[in-house]
């Protein structure tokens, strides 16, 4: 990583591996369609943040995820080198996670949480995924300024997901509550039936 920022307008610039964010919606679009259940976005489409201070959090959120996209049209990426061949695996697995949850999301039964899939090892795998995808373009560009960008990205992500999950304790109740004792917020081992009584 060099101190000094370096910008390079390029093909093989980081913009590539952050293609998802702005095709994001036309994948739900495919997906939904392929799969042929109801719209993912009706799913979804229930207002979440209710509080000034929450919308100004996400308007954050999403203001510095623009501002990494724009970073990465700059941003070239370190091929050939070690920091690219460590972060392209990185990237794709966060890919494949946000890809998994998609689909776990349009095969959902509708009026129910998602709990199958990909979000049964986390409770926010979109989010999950999103975050590895940006430690992988960290990596694979050896930028200091990428990597303070996710960092920002990183706690944001977690202060986004407090009134989501409020907003499904409401709108589920105990199917909810049973659901978040027995996965992790971000990534684990879910607890059985069986060994939810055990504790």
């Amino acid at each position: 990583m060099s101190l000094v920022p370096y910008f390079e307008l390029g093909l093989w610039n980081a913009w590539i591996f952050m293609l998802y964010f702005p095709l994001h919606p036309l994948l739900f679009l495919l997906v939904d369609k392929a799969v042929g259940v109801g719209n993912i976005m009706k799913k979804m489409a229930t207002p979440i943040y209710s509080t000034k201070t929450e919308k100004r959090i996400f308007y954050g959120f999403f203001l510095i995820l623009v501002l990494a996209f724009i970073y990465s049209v700059f941003l070239p990426l370190q091929l050939g080198t070690a920091w690219f061949y460590v972060g392209l695996p990185i990237y794709l697995v966060g890919l494949l996670i946000i890809i998994v949850a998609i689909v776990n999301i349009a095969t959902a039964p509708y009026g129910e949480p998602f709990t199958k899939g990909a979000y049964r090892y986390s409770r926010h795998p979109m989010y999950l995924g999103q975050i590895l995808t940006l430690i992988g373009v960290t990596i694979a560009s050896a930028s200091w300024v990428f990597l303070l960008l996710s960092i920002a990205l990183m706690i944001l992500s977690h202060l986004v997901t407090i009134p989501e999950e409020r907003l499904c304790l409401e709108s589920y109740g105990d199917a909810y509550r049973e659901y978040m004792d027995r996965t992790s917020r971000w990534i684990g081992i879910p607890k059985s039936s069986k060994n939810k009584r055990e504790d």
